[in-house]
């Protein structure tokens, strides 16, 4: 490490549902000189013991132990953390986060004048370049949620209602619909798919009663819509659960062995926590690339949820819209459907690989301002 690094610094965090990563730069440039990734830090559903045990690994890692007394700001933009500033005192989330961090420093010696705490969106929206300070956002990873922007404060949101209640479009969303297409095959509701197999695997199950398990047909689509599909063209109800049943049928499983799936599949991924459903969205996205009807539809409500959270927020032609998230990603499964939706409704879209810049430039807007700070205290 060099002596140019005797000069102030700021720390920049992006705390997600799957990972934390920390960012060590120059109060005066911006620019990168230390990074280091640790556990997951979404503010409302990672304990606190275990947050504060996160973040402190992250900082430690990035900011090494003779230039902490150089750091003068830290922002960390938090997942599970409500950027609305009127309301953020009395947000768990953010008291959360702002409790853990406060923590995590207190044990690695760092004593910075400002610790800002931010929703996630707000500091992936100010990692597109400008750091721009008014526009849309859009996280599609674990979770999902659309979040207009003013002042670098989330303004409003649609979604992020979290696992059980929203997240539409996530990579937990499309997980949960992975086993859901796998479950509706096996007893017959819904047509093959490779899902059923793949998820099998991935969960676990003994491999001999996966054999036969996720030949592809004509789907009939998953979720709402491909309910509706299945029973328009089955002529009804009914008809919907025979073409069903056939369909599952023809996935060339017994009907014991789709029993006994199930019966194995069920209790398997209930032991787990719900949110870990989320590692299965790149099954649906290579099966989908293969073709799998199934998977295919999944995405596609996926991007339909992702597009109307966007409409929810009223946006305007020729608007910045910023989009971040593992969905969304330069290789994401949903990036280029998405995209172009985007561009339809007019707007000018920017990709960001996190928050970390962008909470790195909030940092560094409040460095030496405490009342400029995101959340600062």
């Amino acid at each position: 490490m060099s002596n140019e690094l005797n000069q102030d610094l700021v720390v920049g965090l992006d705390a997600g549902g799957t990972r934390t990563r920390a960012v060590l730069a120059f109060a005066a440039t911006g620019r990168t000189v230390g990074e280091a990734v640790a556990g997951p830090g979404n503010a409302l559903t990672v304990p606190l013991p275990r947050l504060t045990d996160h973040l402190a690994e992250a900082i430690g890692r990035s900011v090494p132990e003779r230039v902490r007394g150089g750091v003068v700001a830290v922002v960390g933009g938090f997942a599970g953390s409500a950027g609305f500033a009127e309301f953020a005192g009395g947000d768990p989330g953010r008291l959360n986060a702002l409790a853990a961090l406060t923590e995590a420093l207190r044990r690695l010696g760092i004593a910075p004048r400002t610790v800002g705490v931010s929703s996630d969106v707000e500091a992936a929206f100010a990692s597109a370049p400008g750091t721009p300070a008014d526009g849309l956002a859009l996280v599609a990873g674990t979770g999902a949620v659309a979040t207009r922007v003013a002042g670098h404060r989330c303004a409003a949101t649609a979604d992020g209602d979290g696992w059980l209640l929203g997240d539409e479009g996530s990579g937990f969303w499309i997980g949960r619909g992975a086993v859901r297409a796998a479950l509706r095959m096996a007893d017959g509701r819904g047509g093959p798919t490779t899902l059923a197999r793949t998820v099998g695997l991935a969960l676990g199950l003994p491999a001999g009663l996966l054999e036969g398990a996720g030949g592809t047909g004509e789907g009939r689509g998953t979720g709402e819509a491909g309910e509706a599909r299945g029973a328009e063209e089955a002529g009804g109800t009914k008809g919907a659960e025979s073409a069903g049943r056939a369909e599952g049928a023809a996935a060339g499983w017994s009907a014991a062995r789709r029993e006994a799936y199930r019966m194995r599949l069920l209790p398997t991924v209930m032991a787990q926590p719900p949110i870990t459903l989320a590692r299965l969205a790149p099954l649906v996205a290579e099966a989908a690339r293969d073709k799998d009807p199934v998977a295919e539809a999944i995405l596609r409500e996926a991007v339909d949820h992702l597009t109307a959270a966007v409409r929810a927020l009223d946006p305007r032609p020729g608007e910045r819209i910023v989009v971040t998230g593992g969905l969304l990603g330069p290789d994401g499964p949903l990036t280029a459907p998405l995209t172009g939706r985007l561009e339809d409704l007019g707007l000018t879209v920017d990709q960001v690989a996190d928050g970390c810049r962008g909470a790195v430039a909030l940092a560094r807007l409040g460095q030496g301002d405490p009342t400029r700070a995101a959340g600062a205290v």
